[in-house]
């Protein structure tokens, strides 16, 4: 390996500081995926699935929305619905001003089944995260992780694993 001269290498300071991040949210998404997954059979992408379209007007959302909303690729989204189509939590329909988009629906159950999940997956995210840090904290980390969500990738090739760029995904699934 060639050392470049001209590479920004991380501070001492900065090197903890993103093995502390790296651990953190390991830590942090692993739990709260856990409690999920023990106590309602649900990973946690497909909660956050069921949360936006909760959101959405008419619980519905087109699924390129969808998949931006829910910080999902196009490809994953589309089997993730499917999945939860086959529990009748979601239902796709075809979208009324563009026949080629289709349209995620929540339904009357997948309703219901976020309903009974959120008291227990809300009282997880306090214990494992607000419960442990200040205010302050809560303030500093939600202006940190929005500077850093608003900057977005740094070029197209780090926001994409290469077997998805390369794959011409259908928005119908």
């Amino acid at each position: 390996m060639t050392v470049d001269s001209e590479v920004r290498w991380l501070t001492a300071e900065e090197q903890r500081a993103w093995r502390a991040f790296l651990v953190g949210a390991q830590t942090l998404l692993s739990t709260v995926e856990g409690q999920l997954q023990r106590d309602w059979a649900i990973p946690h992408g497909y909660y956050e699935i069921l949360v936006r379209l909760s959101e959405a007007p008419d619980r519905s959302l087109r699924m390129s929305q969808l998949a931006e909303a829910s910080t999902s690729s196009k490809s994953r989204l589309s089997h993730a619905v499917a999945r939860l189509e086959e529990r009748g939590w979601v239902e796709r329909l075809d979208c009324e001003t563009d026949r080629r988009g289709q349209v995620a629906r929540l339904t009357d159950a997948g309703f219901a089944a976020l309903a009974a999940a959120a008291p227990s997956h809300a009282e997880q995210v306090r214990r494992s995260l607000f419960d442990r840090i200040t205010a302050e904290q809560v303030t500093q980390l939600n202006a940190i992780m929005t500077a850093i969500a608003a900057a977005g990738p740094p070029d197209a090739e780090a926001a994409c694993c290469p077997l998805e760029c390369d794959v011409e995904v259908d928005e119908t699934g």
